[in-house]
């Protein structure tokens, strides 16, 4: 079963995930000392050998202020600083030509603190860029980047997508959640685009999407969007809208690759097309009646559904009802079944 996510974004484990996307040598091997804060050494278990080339540094969760004490050799191929207290970029991260993943998750940068980053050519080969969890109040410029793939910008301060018109149209993941976004744009030129987050933010409205054609998954819970308009794109798997104003499941009706559908937290009275799994739940669905014809091409499909906290819920045939409409159910609310 899926974990349940009530805001619409994935936050718990997307770095995570991010990293066991990357088909890297699993060489962690620029790990700090935690007692002495200083660079592991030949002897740390976490070597192999001096022979061995360093490739990935993950020199997270050490509340650095700076990175005097570490050894960046020019062999890196990935950073992950996560979880310090930086407030600007080392300059000899700008000669890591190999460099292809930067993180600097939830550190202390501000706009004046990643500036730099935009001059640096010998770096211009990164393909992944996180700068989530900061203290930005605009897009960065990282159009010096022209491969890049993946760029985070979310949980920060930015108040416009302004700016994005400049990053490559090579990106296929963008992540712009919990931010205090008021509109969708500068988004035309991602012919490539695979993921967007918008989660947390204040949207209203569904708009500028019509040029993302290989668009898979859409993130826009936690807005104040009273209408579903996908642009015409029909190859989305994965939408959500949880916690927005919607009324009506109205939009959705060209989106037949869609796979995983959360619409939780609105108020919507009426389920028109169910998928394999539906996440409906505080609706204000009054009762069961119709469903069965409403999924009468999806019955045998649906193995997870979420309806608790709907008025249907409290009817005494509620689990009973379910099972026998959906004969694949493998778990309605928090009851999953053999």
């Amino acid at each position: 079963p899926f974990q349940r996510e009530e805001n619409g974004n994935r936050e718990a484990n997307l770095f995570q995930r991010r990293k066991r996307s990357f088909p890297l040598p699993l060489l962690f091997l620029g790990f700090l000392n935690a007692v002495s804060m200083e660079p592991a050494t030949a002897n740390d278990p976490m070597i192999d050998d001096e022979s061995t080339p360093l490739t990935i540094l993950d020199a997270s969760s050490y509340q650095l202020h700076d990175l005097d004490s570490i050894d960046l050799p020019p062999t890196l191929i990935e950073i992950d600083l996560t979880a310090n207290r930086l407030t600007k970029l080392d300059s000899r991260i700008s000669h890591l030509s190999n460099l292809k993943k930067l993180s600097l998750r939830q550190n202390l940068f501000n706009d004046a603190g990643v500036e730099p980053i935009s001059q640096w050519d010998t770096i211009s080969g990164l393909e992944e860029l996180v700068l989530r969890d900061n203290q930005l109040k605009k897009i960065p410029d990282v159009s010096i980047f022209k491969t890049l793939l993946v760029f985070d910008v979310s949980f920060n301060e930015i108040s416009a997508m302004t700016g994005l018109s400049k990053v490559s149209s090579t990106l296929k993941e963008l992540y712009v959640s919990k931010n205090e976004v008021t509109k969708i744009e500068e988004i035309e030129h991602f012919h490539e685009l695979l993921i967007l987050e918008l989660g947390s933010n204040r949207l209203r409205v569904i708009e500028n999407l019509q040029n993302l054609t290989n668009l898979q998954e859409l993130w826009l819970g936690r807005n104040r969007i009273k209408a579903i308009n996908l642009c015409g794109l029909k190859c989305i798997k994965k939408l959500s809208l949880q916690s927005n104003r919607l009324t009506s499941m109205k939009g959705l009706e060209e989106c037949t690759a869609l796979e995983e559908l959360y619409l939780s937290h609105n108020g919507i009275v009426k389920m028109e097309g169910l998928l394999e799994d539906l996440w409906f739940n505080d609706n204000q669905l009054a009762s069961l009646d119709g469903i069965a014809e409403a999924v009468s091409g999806s019955r045998e499909k649906l193995t997870t559904i979420y309806l608790e906290h709907n008025p249907c819920a409290k009817s005494t045939e509620y689990l009973t009802s379910l099972r026998q409409i959906f004969p694949n159910i493998e778990q309605i609310d928090s009851e999953v079944f053999a």
